[in-house]
């Protein structure tokens, strides 16, 4: 039945159902995980990288954390190619909005901007859906930290910890066991971590497998970081998530 709805983006199933979009979905279970965090001090990001080499020059080759602004970064999950337009659009809408008003984009709105793009490419002929979701994270004067995600379908939605990607079911679930309202920064690189381990493909993390991203702030305004390696190694041998997943394989 689904061969005679699934060939344009803008024709309903008889199930009410639009199967591109469904497509889309299912392309981003199949890319590495993507954690987030929302601690009461900071947000918290962590993915798994797909691509890895020992020929891969790791401090210029991003595939899944990318600065939007000066308060907003965010992960990826799905096809590279597809996030990086959709990044494009969102650092020149970011900078408009700065240019216009004199002061950084609300988190909120900047995700509505991209999503009601992602919305209209499910909606006319001739286009497909992007096969990407994503994971904001920032800092704004209006709600403090924040951690958004949104999919193909161009929904979007807060939460307190979230995951996309593959395993994402299992991730889930591990952070809702696991998350507490008043968690602290640390405990939330510690969990995100813990999370990560459990659910990727990897058997074991590193950082050549590992992108990392951080929300702090410092004297009343965000700072945001995407972790070198040699950065994410030592907090992965510092937070002991090595030594609990080897204690999980024996």
């Amino acid at each position: 039945m689904s061969r005679r709805y699934d060939s344009r983006t803008t024709i309903f199933s008889p199930e009410g159902r639009l199967y591109q979009v469904e497509y889309a979905l299912e392309a981003i279970n199949h890319a590495g995980t993507a954690i987030g965090v929302l601690a009461k001090d900071g947000v918290v990001l962590a993915a798994e990288r797909k691509v890895t080499s020992k020929l891969l020059e790791q401090d210029t080759s991003a595939e899944k954390m990318y600065l939007l602004n000066d308060n907003t970064l965010c992960a990826v999950a799905g096809m590279t190619a597809d996030a990086g337009i959709l990044i494009n659009y969102m650092r020149n809408s970011a900078q408009g909005y700065l240019k216009v008003y004199n002061q950084d984009i609300p988190i909120e709105t900047l995700v509505r901007r991209v999503c009601d793009v992602k919305q209209g490419y499910t909606q006319h002929g001739g286009l497909r859906p992007f096969g990407v979701s994503f994971i904001f994270a920032g800092y704004d004067d209006r709600y403090g930290f924040q951690l958004y995600t949104s999919n193909p379908s161009g929904n979007y939605s807060g939460w307190k910890a979230a995951s996309i990607g593959a395993n994402n079911s299992s991730a889930q679930t591990l952070l809702k066991q696991d998350y507490k309202d008043d968690i602290s920064f640390d405990e939330a690189k510690k969990l995100a971590l813990k999370v990560l381990s459990k659910t990727t493909d990897s058997s074991k993390l590193a950082s050549d497998k590992v992108e990392f991203a951080t929300v702090l702030l410092k004297d009343k305004a965000p700072v945001l970081k995407i972790w070198k390696p040699a950065e994410i190694d030592k907090l992965l041998e510092e937070s002991g998530v090595l030594e609990e997943s080897k204690d999980d394989d024996n």
